[in-house]
């Protein structure tokens, strides 16, 4: 495993990539230093070492499908909308929860990690290593080899954050899903 440049995530760091739908959300995460992700569609594990910002349309030619930030994670909480966004209390999903995700301050990457084909993406785990060696977004992607190390780390963060219990953590991984995947992906 080779070594972080200055400035970015441990090689180690358990990430995940988070979609910013608004400039306005971005914006929050930067001067408040917190990003939400609705509870119903939240990835199972939210304890993470660090979060990257993926751009949608919302932020114009120049920065739109990319990643151009990241932030460490300090900690999680579960809170509602109305909480969150005090200026929103009429909002229809006002009562919803979400997930809080307390941040570190918003590093800046040397170069952005473009989209190419992924245009619409929701969560995606990675590391720090793959994150620090991308250029696009499918190079965030775990492949075979590292994805056992992934997801039994992402397991651990689920035991101590108490999400899970039970004997039997290793379960099999359907091979479809992973065929699935792979075509998708060379659809254009």
């Amino acid at each position: 495993m080779s070594e972080a440049p200055p400035g970015y995530p441990d090689p180690n760091a358990l990430m995940l990539v988070g979609i910013v739908p608004q400039k306005r959300d971005l914006e929050l995460a930067r001067v408040l230093g917190w990003y939400r992700i609705p509870l119903r569609f939240a990835p199972k594990i939210v304890s993470v070492d660090a979060i990257a910002f993926y751009q949608t349309s919302a932020f114009g030619r120049d920065h739109q499908w990319r990643i151009e930030t990241y932030a460490v994670v300090r900690g999680v909480e579960l809170t509602t909308r109305r909480e969150l966004l005090r200026d929103e209390v009429d909002h229809p999903r006002a009562g919803e929860e979400y997930y809080k995700l307390q941040l570190g301050p918003l590093q800046p990457l040397a170069k952005p990690i473009l989209a190419g084909k992924w245009k619409r993406i929701t969560f995606l785990y990675t590391t720090g290593e793959l994150f620090y060696k991308a250029r696009t977004i499918n190079d965030l992607v775990v492949k075979d080899a590292e994805r056992q190390v992934l997801w039994r780390s992402l397991r651990e963060r689920a035991l101590q954050a108490h999400l899970y219990t039970g004997d039997n953590l290793d379960f099999p991984i359907d091979e479809a899903l992973f065929e699935l995947r792979k075509y998708l992906n060379n659809l254009d």
